[in-house]
C-alpha cells in the first residue's frame, strides 16, 4: 500500500516538473501565487502599434519596447491586486468610470469600424489637389497697398506718391489696414484670386513697381496698390500632399457620418450647437 502511494506520488511530481516549464512559458511572473500571463503584454503591444501618430514614423516592435510593456503589465497586477484587496472596486465611484470608460471604447470602436469600411477615395483625392492647384497655381504677385475710408483721402496719397512720397511710409501712416500697415502696406507673396475681384482686377494690370492711378473701391474702403514683383507660383507635388489630403476626407466622411447619426436619432433634446 505504501509503496503505491508512493509511486503515485512520484508519478504526480514527475507530471508536475514535466508541466512546470510549459506553465512558464505562457506567463510573464507569478505575482503573489497569480499567473501574469504573456498574452496580457501581446495584446497591449499590439494597441501600441496600431496607434500611429499623425505626422509621426510608425511604432515598431523593438526589444527595448517589448521590456517596457512587460514592467508596465507586472506593476499593474502588483496595483491591481492592491486594490481589489482593499475593495476599491466595490465603490461607486469605480463603476461610474468603468462605465464612461465602457462607453467611451465602444463608441471609438464604432468609429474605427466606419472609417475601415469607408476608405478614402484616392480619384476624389486627385480631384481635389487638382481643384487647390487650379485656384493656387500660376502666377504669384507680391503687392503693397495702402487701405483708406474715403475716395479724396485715396487720391491726396496717390498726389503725394506722384509727388516722390514714399509708399511705405504713407502706408505706416495712412492704412487702416491693420495686418499690412505696419509693414509698409506689404502683402506678401500671395495668389491674386485670394483678393477680393476689384483688387484682383486692378493689381494684375500693373507692371512691376508700377501703382494705381486711382483709388480702387473695394468692400473694405479704397485701395492704392503698387505691384513690387511678380513669379511663377510654386505648388507641392500630389505626392508630397497626398497624406494630408486622404487624411482630411477622412474626417470629413466621419464629421458627415456623426452629424446623420445625430440628425436621425429620435429625440427632444436641444443641442446648443
Amino acid at each position: 500500500m505504501k509503496t503505491s502511494r508512493i509511486a503515485q506520488a512520484a508519478l504526480l511530481a514527475a507530471s508536475l516538473t514535466l508541466a512546470a516549464p510549459l506553465v512558464f512559458a505562457q506567463n510573464i511572473t507569478i505575482v503573489n501565487g497569480k499567473a501574469v500571463p504573456k498574452a496580457r503584454a501581446e495584446a497591449m503591444i499590439d494597441q501600441i502599434l496600431k496607434q500611429q501618430q499623425p505626422g509621426q514614423p510608425p511604432q515598431t516592435r523593438t526589444p527595448d519596447l517589448e521590456q517596457k510593456v512587460k514592467d508596465e503589465i507586472v506593476l499593474r497586477e502588483i496595483f491591481l491586486q492592491e486594490a481589489e484587496k482593499r475593495g476599491l472596486q466595490a465603490t461607486a465611484d469605480y463603476k461610474t468610470q468603468m462605465e464612461f470608460a465602457r462607453q467611451s471604447i465602444l463608441i471609438r470602436a464604432l468609429f474605427q469600424d466606419f472609417e475601415k469600411k469607408n476608405p478614402p477615395d484616392e480619384a476624389e483625392a486627385k480631384a481635389e489637389y487638382d481643384k487647390i492647384k487650379a485656384a493656387n497655381g500660376g502666377q504669384e504677385y507680391r503687392a503693397r497697398h495702402i487701405l483708406v475710408e474715403s475716395e479724396d483721402q485715396a487720391k491726396a496719397l496717390i498726389s503725394q506718391l506722384k509727388a516722390g512720397a514714399k509708399f511705405e511710409d504713407l502706408a505706416k501712416k495712412n492704412s487702416k489696414d491693420p495686418g499690412s500697415a505696419e509693414n509698409g502696406g506689404d502683402l506678401d507673396w500671395a495668389n491674386p484670386g485670394n483678393y477680393v475681384p476689384e483688387f484682383s482686377q486692378a493689381l494684375t494690370k500693373l507692371q512691376k513697381g508700377q501703382i494705381t492711378d486711382a483709388p480702387v473701391k473695394s468692400q473694405f474702403g479704397f485701395h492704392i496698390i503698387k505691384l513690387e514683383d511678380v513669379r511663377t507660383a510654386s505648388f507641392p507635388s500630389y505626392d508630397e500632399v497626398k497624406g494630408q489630403i486622404l487624411q482630411r476626407q477622412t474626417q470629413t466622411k466621419l464629421a458627415k457620418f456623426r452629424d446623420d447619426l445625430k440628425a436621425k436619432a429620435k429625440t427632444d433634446y436641444k443641442f446648443s450647437n
